[in-house]
């Protein structure tokens, strides 16, 4: 763990001031709350009509409950100290206060990718962003790399249990169920 943090680290490092600061800064805030997951909900809830009403509330209330039990119970049992303080921020950001261990803004991007995969497709764009707003906590040095995969993978893991738990609503999903896809015979 410690050599992929280190390396990832370095990393970071080795990026910043390279022109892209600005966008990383901007992601890694516009993810501050899950705004950005909980905005894409939005969208879809206006543009979609009432299935997707019911959907976009569904994720965006996983989504709220997931992080806090990551932000509450999670970091509390774990409570790990964040990355030395940077000094040398060229932008605003807002400073956390919870423990490292694990990334909320990973888990919440993790879990997210994962419901707006499941309901609506184009899984490689939902992963995509998910992976640059985990990426952003290392890059503007408010996380370790352990952190921010071990809250992928739990965000990934608690947006299936509560997908069993709550399933999406009839009509929505990228891939129907297996019992839909069942063939029909006419027997008669």
């Amino acid at each position: 763990m410690t050599r992929m943090d280190a390396a990832a680290t370095r990393l970071a490092g080795a990026a910043r001031g390279r022109g892209a600061d600005r966008a990383v800064y901007l992601l890694s805030e516009a993810a501050n709350h899950s705004m950005l997951w909980h905005g894409i909900n939005l969208v879809d809830a206006v543009v979609g009509g009432p299935t997707h009403r019911r959907a976009a509330l569904r994720r965006s209330v996983i989504i709220a409950v997931e992080q806090a039990v990551v932000n509450g119970p999670v970091k509390a049992l774990v409570a790990r100290d964040r990355p030395d303080p940077r000094d040398d921020h060229p932008h605003a950001l807002r400073a956390p206060r919870t423990s490292s261990f694990p990334s909320g803004h990973a888990s919440a991007a993790a879990c997210a990718a994962t419901l707006l995969s499941r309901d609506l497709g184009a899984g490689p764009v939902w992963w995509t962003l998910a992976g640059t707003v985990a990426w952003t906590r290392i890059h503007v040095g408010v996380h370790h790399a352990s952190d921010v995969a071990a809250g992928l993978a739990l965000g990934r893991a608690l947006a299936g249990v509560a997908a069993a738990v709550w399933p999406a609503p009839a009509g929505v999903g990228a891939v129907p169920p297996p019992s839909r896809c069942r063939k029909r015979t006419n027997t008669g």
